[in-house]
């Protein structure tokens, strides 16, 4: 990240390539949507290059970065509470009564699907209630669950004390088991 502050574009790009990824991924728990989240993504490392002057390396870069990426999802958020708008995802589903897609066979080698459907909607719920999590409590799950982040790093993005990120992640799991009573 000097070497981007110092405007090297190939480093930007390494940059990008190496955090992409994870962004992606972040920003798809968040908003359940992958469309929007890639362009999120985009928006994230644009905000990354226009601050680039500006960083400070006091922390790891990916505190400073999954900042940006906390900041960019909240904005979404409320942009999205300010207008109502119908995610491309939803659209592309077939509506059930007019589903066809041809003979389909079974396949020896996957799982049996009864299985992998179940599991499929057990996701999507878990998936689904983290989405409704409130923004704090949504971003230290994914931070912790799926990014690997410690509490300290995750204090740090979203600018509070170690213990209030306890307590954050505390009341989203009793959140969750509330929600998500009775699915497994």
């Amino acid at each position: 990240m000097l070497r981007v502050r110092r405007g090297d574009r190939a480093a930007f790009r390494d940059l990008v390539e190496r955090h992409q990824r994870g962004v992606i991924q972040t920003i798809y728990r968040a908003i359940g949507d992958s469309w929007e989240a890639e362009d999120l993504a985009q928006r994230v490392f644009v905000q990354v290059w226009r601050s680039a002057s500006r960083y400070e390396p006091t922390a790891k870069f990916t505190t400073w970065l999954f900042t940006i990426v906390h900041n960019v999802i909240f904005n979404e958020r409320r942009r999205r509470a300010r207008r109502n708008a119908e995610s491309l995802d939803a659209l592309a589903q077939p509506d059930e009564d007019t589903e066809t897609f041809g003979t389909q066979f079974a396949d020896a080698a996957s799982p049996d699907p009864a299985r992998a459907a179940a599991e499929r909607e057990l996701q999507a719920r878990i998936s689904a209630a983290i989405r409704r999590l409130p923004d704090n409590q949504r971003t230290a799950v994914v931070l912790c669950r799926f990014e690997g982040f410690s509490y300290e790093e995750i204090a740090k993005v979203l600018r509070c004390s170690v213990p209030a990120v306890k307590s954050l992640l505390h009341r989203a799991r009793e959140t969750l088991k509330e929600q998500l009573k009775g699915c497994y």
